[in-house]
């Protein structure tokens, strides 16, 4: 139900400049225009505005209204608090147009959905102007604390430009963020440049591996520490290592199409199964209560065993615990179900619960569709090369005491808090135990390994950096990972597909202002601090 409205029709309001005289000349004012048009606010509702503007007869200087302007834009119909109310709502509460628009109708603002968005653009702008006028508060709180640390990201989809942010993992501020058409050194470097004249010199810069990045910090950071993400350095050097039989394998699957004749083939069973609901009751009730199964549902055991056999093969291409490739490998664990399933149904076939092989029908269907695979000798080779190589990635994921197989956070794992020089002895001893193995020198993608692991050694193990605060000196370890950069993005597209329905950010990516990521900050009591300053509300600060 609506708030009720503080006036049954919008009022009239007269706003008048509060000088009658030039502040510089001392001249009266005559009136240059007046101009009426209909604002609405959270606290008044709707009304009526005329805006006198005055101007000085000698020097031509303008006087408009200083409490028109601290409630609305220039010439808006919206005021300052609708327009932070629809970003807020956007950006940090995940809300769509239409959720805003119905909010609002309860607060007795009539808005359509794209005033609503473009409200919540006009937000963006406005952060985006008054984030530069903080810098010096925002580097002062950063030095007071002994500096900060460079994280850097990008994210884009297919070949659409690229969104770069960086943000300061000690006050966790963005600190500034840019639009690239390629992730590449020429485009990188002047906005690093950038943070550099704006922020000073970082302490440190974490990043991941790509080649633009790591060119473009060493130009314009040559001696400053620079340190990869763990999480981005494992996956890489998983993805040298597997990528090649894992893609054969989603090949050959792909080319069998042994998903769609499974579900096909489920589909049909289930449809069998519906038809004799009783059946299905009666094989509930025996499973449940431990009692013999009755004569009359022993006909469609073999559907319901068929069926049952084949949702749980498909369901191992849902397999993993979110990471990602190569740390999840869905489709290694739907070609072991496929394996699986082959032999259990073999099995079953040979079993004739009445006597009548006629009942098992459902079983050599479901083996028939799995024929070619199962003859497949490119799949079944890709597979066993997998098994043989996935035990020293997990071994080295071990060493490394991140992304866990048996962790709950998914991608936001930030690895286990062990000492950094721990982790280091723990690396350094994997690293004697690939390359003594026997078939190291015959083995490329082992030593592929072993190169990229000492390319990149003094990168991954930081030390602590000692720094100088106000309070006496004190060491910073660098975090392992870049994920809070990594978490932003994903919530940025998680609020993007709530809002649209859609999920490919492409859109998005391309239409998007480049300085959105700082609606991040505002989530941050530090930097919300330092934003208002002497004001009291979100609303002043625009105004």
């Amino acid at each position: 139900m609506a708030t009720p409205s503080l006036f049954t029709d919008p009022p009239h309001l007269e706003f008048r400049p509060t000088h009658s005289y030039c502040l510089d000349c001392r001249r009266i004012l005559k009136v240059q225009k007046t101009h009426t048009r209909m604002v609405s606010t959270l606290h008044v509702g709707r009304f009526q505005a005329t805006e006198v503007v005055l101007a000085c007869p000698m020097c031509k200087c303008t006087y408009r209204s200083e409490q028109l302007g601290q409630l609305a834009p220039p010439g808006a119909n919206f005021g300052y608090d609708v327009l932070v109310y629809a970003g807020q709502a956007l950006w940090l509460r995940c809300r769509n147009e239409e959720e805003v628009v119905a909010e609002l109708a309860q607060k007795n603002v009539r808005i359509s959905p794209r005033e609503v968005s473009l409200l919540a653009n006009k937000f963006i702008v406005y952060l985006a102007i008054a984030h530069p006028r903080r810098i010096p508060q925002i580097t002062a709180q950063m030095y007071g604390r002994g500096g900060y640390m460079c994280h850097l990201d990008a994210t884009c989809e297919g070949r659409d430009p690229l969104l770069m942010s960086s943000i300061d993992s000690l006050s966790q501020i963005v600190l500034g963020n840019v639009k690239l058409p390629a992730e590449d050194e020429k485009h990188i470097v002047p906005f690093l440049q950038h943070i550099k004249e704006t922020f000073g010199i970082p302490l440190a810069l974490v990043h991941d591996m790509g080649r633009g990045i790591l060119k473009a910090v060493a130009k314009v950071f040559p001696d400053v520490p620079d340190f990869i993400c763990h999480f981005h350095f494992l996956r890489d050097i998983g993805k040298d290592l597997l990528a090649k039989p894992y893609d054969m394998i989603r090949s050959r699957l792909s080319a069998q199409q042994i998903s769609s004749k499974l579900r096909y083939r489920a589909k049909q069973l289930k449809e069998q199964l519906e038809q004799h609901p009783d059946t299905m009751e009666a094989l509930r009730a025996s499973v449940e209560q431990h009692r013999p199964l009755p004569a009359t549902a022993l006909a469609e055991l073999p559907v319901l065993n068929a069926y049952t056999l084949i949702r749980w093969a498909l369901g191992g291409k849902a397999e993993g615990h979110g990471y990602g490739f190569p740390f999840d490998r869905p489709h290694l664990a739907f070609a072991g179900r496929i394996h699986r399933l082959h032999a259990d149904l073999e099995r079953l076939a040979q079993t004739q619960l009445r006597g009548q092989w006629q009942d098992n029908r459902p079983y050599f269907k479901a083996l028939v569709d799995l024929k070619p695979v199962m003859k497949d000798g490119a799949l079944w080779k890709a597979v066993a090369e997998l098994q043989e190589r996935i035990p020293v990635f997990e071994r080295l994921r071990h060493a490394l005491r991140i992304a866990s197989a048996s962790g709950p956070n998914g991608l936001n794992d930030e690895g286990c808090k062990t000492p950094i020089r721990t982790i280091e002895q723990r690396v350094t001893k994997f690293r004697a135990w690939l390359t003594r193995r026997k078939d190291y020198e015959q083995n490329p993608a082992a030593q592929n390994m072993i190169a990229q692991l000492d390319k990149y050694w003094k990168k991954v193990f930081a030390d602590p950096i000692t720094v100088q605060t106000p309070s006496g000196t004190m060491q910073i370890q660098p975090q392992r990972t870049n994920n809070i950069l990594e978490q932003f993005f994903r919530r940025l597209k998680r609020v993007h597909r709530r809002r649209t329905g859609n999920g490919s950010s492409s859109r998005m990516l391309r239409t998007m202002l480049a300085q959105t990521p700082l609606v991040q900050n505002l989530q941050n009591p530090t930097y919300m601090k330092i934003l208002f300053g002497e004001n009291a509300t979100l609303e002043e600060v625009f105004a």
